[in-house]
């Protein structure tokens, strides 16, 4: 099973993709809560030059809430991670699978809750 919604952008340039990101997320009901520019912290802490990688914790507040009602614990695993990285050749959407890393809760109202998430995040992915 992938853990991941993937959409590689050929050619793209990792600014513009990471707007567009973000632009698809707002429209789609998604704050952006957390940002990691792992390339930056990784020349920061252990001076490693890589190429560009940053994760985008995105949230979509009415659905946290459900899950949060459902599952309080649940928390451990929010927000959805969104990472861009570049690639040879363009730019690496990957959105987490909600219904994959929330797999090993057994709890049926919350696997509905990851479905329609993941269906939110596939048309993120779509939209960039």
């Amino acid at each position: 099973m992938s853990y991941t919604i993937d959409r590689l952008f050929e050619g793209a340039a990792f600014d513009e993709i990471e707007t567009r990101a973000r632009e698809a997320l707002a429209a789609n009901g998604f704050g952006v809560l957390t940002e990691i520019d792992v390339s930056a912290t990784m020349k920061k802490k252990i001076d490693v030059d890589m190429p560009g990688y940053k994760i985008l914790g995105a949230c979509n507040p009415k659905m946290a809430y459900e899950a949060i009602g459902y599952e309080p614990r649940v928390g451990a695993m929010l927000p959805c991670n969104v990472i861009l990285r570049a690639v040879e050749g363009g730019v690496e959407v990957s959105a987490v699978d909600p219904q994959a890393s929330m797999a090993g809760i057994d709890n049926d109202a919350l696997k509905a809750v990851a479905g329609q998430v993941k269906d939110m995040l596939a048309t993120v992915v779509a939209a960039i």
